[in-house]
């Protein structure tokens, strides 16, 4: 390759991964040496240079020998390119968001004189993801009204809308980080409410049915109910005061009326 006088990495500032994904990092770097069979280190670490926290490393005793995972946090980090040619390229699996952050290259060179050079300014990773609704309900008030509210996640923060029977405008919207909320307040029609979240990368909907229970329709149903509920009530106790009176029999007597009654004698002695 390309021989330099001096070290220098090649990161570029900004690389996109889409959610869920995987994205590559790449980074080349030149040293001063034509060749070198020292053991070499390769690293990555997040937030700041030299002091962040690292995510990757792999170490090569020789030429001859692959770089070998060291460190590879959650496993998802795989070394992509060859550091014995001059590349630290590595790949990220399953992208999550907390994986948007900065990451900072790092190569050593170890020998009498321990050589290491890492990039300064690093490269900033950014999330873009397509709309995903993670929660839609509706609750009720202690002052007894109803409210919908839809949940949504995405990068763009994805815009959201309700749709659906004739509703007031009080809505309230509160968003952090990717994502967002919308309230719909105080519903008064029954049906189907659908909520669209929309950004740059794709759309997304959720549904949920209203159906409030009205006076008169609960007292009807209680007494479907309690009637049937009472006709069994009755049925058991008939049953039961059958089943009583075939256990004893037909009724006799008490003892106490049929018991012969024994005749009072008075014994006295006469001494004469």
């Amino acid at each position: 390759g390309v021989q330099s006088n001096s070290w220098s990495v090649h990161v570029p500032s900004d690389v996109t991964g889409e959610l869920g994904k995987m994205v590559i990092l790449p980074c080349t770097f030149t040293h001063p040496y034509k060749a070198f069979d020292r053991t070499l280190t390769a690293i990555w670490r997040i937030k700041e240079p030299y002091n962040g926290t690292i995510v990757f490393k792999c170490v090569s005793q020789s030429t001859s020998e692959l770089c070998k995972t060291a460190i590879s946090y959650k496993n998802k980090y795989k070394l992509l390119g060859n550091p014995r040619h001059k590349d630290l390229s590595i790949r990220i699996d399953n992208l999550t968001w907390s994986d948007s952050d900065r990451y900072f290259c790092r190569v050593e060179l170890a020998g009498d004189i321990h050589d290491k050079y890492e990039s300064r300014s690093g490269i900033k990773l950014h999330l873009i993801a397509a709309p995903r609704i993670i929660n839609i309900s509706v609750s009720s008030n202690r002052d007894h009204t109803f409210q919908a509210l839809c949940t949504a996640e995405g990068e763009p923060v994805p815009a959201l809308t309700w749709t659906g029977p004739p509703y007031t405008n009080l809505t309230s919207i509160t968003s952090t980080s990717h994502r967002v909320t919308k309230e719909l307040r105080y519903l008064t029609h029954d049906g189907k409410y659908t909520c669209s979240a929309v950004n740059s990368h794709g759309r997304a909907e959720g549904a949920v049915y209203f159906y409030r229970f009205r006076a008169s329709d609960s007292s009807f149903l209680m007494v479907l109910i309690l009637v049937p509920l009472g006709i069994k009530v009755l049925v058991l106790l008939a049953m039961l005061s059958f089943a009583l009176f075939w256990r004893e029999g037909p009724s006799s007597a008490p003892s106490s009326l049929v018991r012969p009654q024994l005749t009072d004698c008075t014994y006295e002695n006469f001494d004469r």
